[in-house]
């Protein structure tokens, strides 16, 4: 593996601890639409973006009439009942100094609207750090497609085999490796170590990865030295 110069972030359950709002969001406007959407079903589709999952909860496609309504909801409700009451992750910003203390640049690929994005980076603290973002709005398909993760190539300028995605949901993972894209797995996001089953690494959250940066596959692709790809558990 090349030397790694850049590194894509997801947001929601990777920086930001959003996911169960995010799936309760969506339980919420699906309620109101008068559909039976029970909280179990929703909240493993979280890391989707609405052109995934509306299709998987109910068989609505998003780009209909209808489609678009529900995920306006979603998102006013979102960011009405429960954006104010989230947090990031505990060593966020410090994990993101040491990148870029490291030369590494960092570029966001999250299945997040643009608006809902750039709340959720400046409640992990991150917005200071990034150089560039990518959205829901920017591709045709979220994730498990690729799509953003090429997105996010595209604005770094660097190939895959330079870069490490971190993520915490089988998405990710997914999306990540359809890309060719190395990615770490954070568990901050409520997936188990085995769902995150082609992750290179796993970490519990950010500052778990922050605390073995230096055994990390961030500290190994920038020395050199041959990756030894591992769990830490």
């Amino acid at each position: 593996m090349s030397q790694i110069r850049g590194v894509i972030l997801d947001v929601d359950g990777t920086l930001v601890d959003s996911n169960d709002a995010h799936a309760q969001a969506w339980v919420d406007a699906l309620t109101e639409a008068g559909y039976i959407a029970p909280y179990e079903m929703v909240r493993p589709l979280i890391g989707m973006g609405g052109d995934k999952l509306l299709p998987a909860v109910i068989g609505v496609q998003i780009d209909t009439d209808e489609g678009q309504l529900l995920d306006e909801r979603r998102g006013q409700i979102f960011k009405a009942r429960y954006l104010p009451e989230l947090s990031g992750f505990e060593g966020v910003p410090a994990l993101l100094e040491r990148l870029k203390r490291d030369g590494i640049r960092l570029v966001v690929a999250s299945s997040a609207k643009a608006e809902e994005l750039e709340h959720l980076l400046k409640i992990a603290q991150a917005d200071g750090y990034i150089e560039k973002q990518t959205s829901s709005d920017d591709v045709d398909h979220s994730k498990p497609s690729p799509d953003v993760v090429h997105a996010a190539l595209d604005r770094l300028g660097l190939p895959p085999l330079q870069t490490v995605m971190l993520g915490d949901t089988p998405y990710d993972v997914e999306a990540a490796t359809r890309a060719q894209v190395p990615i770490i797995g954070l568990r901050c996001g409520g997936w188990r170590e085995d769902q995150l089953e082609g992750a290179v690494a796993v970490y519990d959250d950010p500052a778990d990865l922050l605390a073995h940066y230096d055994d990390s596959p961030l500290a190994n692709g920038q020395n050199g030295s041959s990756l030894a790809w591992h769990d830490v558990a």
